[in-house]
């Protein structure tokens, strides 16, 4: 008998094949659901706005489901031509959500304003600030917790013989009243002294 030679070829042991227990999947590669949005897991249906319509009350459109949408009225940042809604209205509804002395102390104030100049112009600006105009800014009313402030545009320029000013004094330009609970400032005084603002605001430009 002849001996096999050590030349001849060797057959390659089949490797053999992977159970399903040893499959991995990779991390962060799983196959997404059907009918699944990419990064959001549900869909959110879209909120609702407000809607403002001008000399009306504002209305809150329906948000999906028929639920009503929230809005602040006096707490919305713009001014009243942004909102649709009369300054005027807007004064109202802040005085109304300040109540206690604090509405009490803004709403005297204001009535005294338009005691002292029939003329005036109510407007709401920087982020619903109540603001009264006449050739220019007279002065704004803001409320805090413990102050309500009224600050006179020009009040640096501005008489006061009865001193009522006793806010931002060091300024070059504005002067402020800061009013707390239980103080009330004179009804004369203050008229004097809103007449004298608007004749430091002077006549309109002339149009060239």
């Amino acid at each position: 008998m002849t001996a096999p030679s050590d030349t001849a070829p060797m057959r390659a042991k089949p490797r053999p094949k992977p159970s399903d227990a040893s499959r991995t999947t990779r991390p962060g590669k799983s196959k997404p659901r059907a009918n699944a949005t990419p990064g959001r897991s549900e869909a959110q249906p879209p909120k609702a706005k407000a809607v403002v319509r001008s000399g009306r009350t504002p209305r809150l459109a329906k948000a999906a489901g028929g639920a009503p949408a929230q809005a602040h009225v006096a707490g919305t940042p713009g001014s009243e031509r942004d909102l649709g809604v009369p300054a005027s209205r807007l004064i109202d509804q802040r005085i109304r959500e300040l109540g206690g002395w604090r509405g009490e102390t803004l709403a005297r104030m204001r009535a005294l304003i338009q005691e002292a100049d029939p003329e005036v112009t109510e407007e709401w600006k920087w982020m619903g600030t109540p603001v009264w105009s006449h050739h220019g800014i007279i002065c704004t009313g803001e409320a805090y917790q413990k102050v309500v402030k009224l600050t006179f545009a020009r009040g640096a320029r501005t008489p006061d013989p009865s001193h009522l000013f006793n806010s931002s004094l060091q300024g070059n330009t504005r002067r402020a009243i800061d009013i707390h609970e239980g103080e009330k400032i004179d009804a004369g005084a203050f008229k004097a002294l809103v007449r004298a603002a608007v004749a430091q605001n002077g006549p309109p430009a002339k149009k060239r």
